[in-house]
């Protein structure tokens, strides 16, 4: 298949970031949306020579930026001969062509930065397949303005002639095949998934899921509780791919443990979309242990966007919160008054060798019912 035209054909193009304060971002905290912005864009592996930040009052339904704002970016751009923009938001079709054409650059939004670090960190078959789709249905979006005649002359179908093929509607075709394979396999690994869980519903063996916010410690916490060696890394994204392991507690079987896809602010909705057959686990967890970095000053804002993801995919389940790296905060008791508002909740630090003995006692006081396995009810809280 043909390298995508966004892709820099360069060693390194000289890059430049732009970080926008859209309307829609005014309650939250910006310098950090900025700085994690930076660190998706330092996740994916891109270099990059510039940066700039700009503010909006409104969203241009043409451009996203408005006229002013664009034509300084466009000045800078050229001043500096730049020739790839990264942008912290996502654009529709329109105005990422627009954009484009405006600035004579290539231009890649928050969607199509996210897609490409996804397209990394997947290493599971139904995690690939996953992302593949999800790029298909984002390229599919991205034909618009691509009518460029491949044969306009007359085919001939037997002896009945027949109109030629736009380049548009070529490429929408071939995607069209191409995302219809990709769900057939997909649906063949989701066969598998439903398998497992039957039987595990079916010998009732309970099933926790560790939820959260991306980096939050989920793989850590993981690999700790269930001696495990699953990809563990400091960045965002470290794990796509959901990974099962069964869980002991003081040398006694409690089940199985689940690490999921960490969540992200302005996550685009197509992206939850195509994960929704492995966040399906989380519909018949018993147990949810929502992994929090208690650390980053936006532990609360990580939380609501998490609990809102919950919510769109209508997940209603028990759930602890665990409060991951403590050994990083400076004033636990600057803290303690908004954590009571969390409960059950634990403090941990995954990485130390007694930090997950809270969490360990907690589960460890987890009962099973006797009508209905996944009426779990903790005796404590920590």
């Amino acid at each position: 298949m043909t390298k995508p035209a966004f892709y820099p054909t360069e060693t390194h193009p000289k890059t430049l970031i732009v970080g926008i304060e859209a309307p829609y971002n005014r309650n939250i905290d910006i310098d950090a949306y900025f700085d994690e912005f930076v660190n998706l864009i330092e996740t994916n592996g891109t270099p990059y020579d510039m940066e700039t930040f700009i503010k909006l009052r409104t969203i241009d339904p043409a451009y996203f930026i408005g006229k002013g704002k664009l034509a300084e970016l466009k000045k800078l751009i050229e001043e500096n001969e730049i020739k790839y923009v990264i942008f912290s938001e996502s654009f529709t079709p329109h105005q990422e062509r627009n954009i484009s054409n405006y600035l004579r650059s290539t231009v890649c939004d928050r969607t199509r930065l996210i897609l490409e670090i996804f397209e990394r960190s997947a290493h599971s078959a139904e995690g690939k397949l996953q992302v593949a789709i999800a790029k298909l249905r984002y390229e599919k979006t991205r034909l618009a303005g691509k009518g460029i005649h491949l044969a306009q002359q007359k085919g001939t179908i037997g002896l009945r002639a027949g109109s030629g093929e736009t380049l548009k509607e070529r490429e929408s075709r071939y995607i069209e095949d191409a995302m219809h394979k990709l769900n057939k396999d997909l649906k063949q690994l989701q066969k598998n998934r439903d398998t497992q869980r039957k039987r595990r519903i079916n010998n009732k063996v309970p099933h926790i899921c560790l939820i959260g916010y991306t980096n939050a410690g989920k793989s850590t916490i993981l690999n700790r509780l269930t001696k495990s060696d699953v990809l563990a890394e400091d960045k965002l994204f470290a794990t796509l791919d959901t990974t099962t392991r069964k869980l002991f507690i003081n040398s006694k079987e409690k089940g199985v443990l689940s690490d999921t896809v960490g969540f992200i602010q302005q996550l685009p909705h197509h992206l939850i979309d195509a994960f929704k057959s492995t966040l399906s686990e989380l519909q018949y967890a018993d147990l949810l242990l929502h992994v929090i970095d208690i650390s980053d000053s936006n532990w609360q804002a990580h939380i609501k966007i998490v609990n809102a993801i919950l919510e769109e995919l209508e997940v209603n389940k028990p759930i602890v919160h665990v409060f991951n790296k403590s050994d990083k905060l400076d004033d636990l008791d600057a803290v303690q008054k908004a954590l009571e508002q969390y409960q059950p909740y634990v403090m941990v630090d995954a990485l130390s060798k007694e930090g997950l003995n809270l969490l360990n006692e907690l589960l460890s006081e987890w009962e099973i019912s006797s009508d209905a396995h996944s009426s779990l009810t903790p005796s404590c809280c920590a």
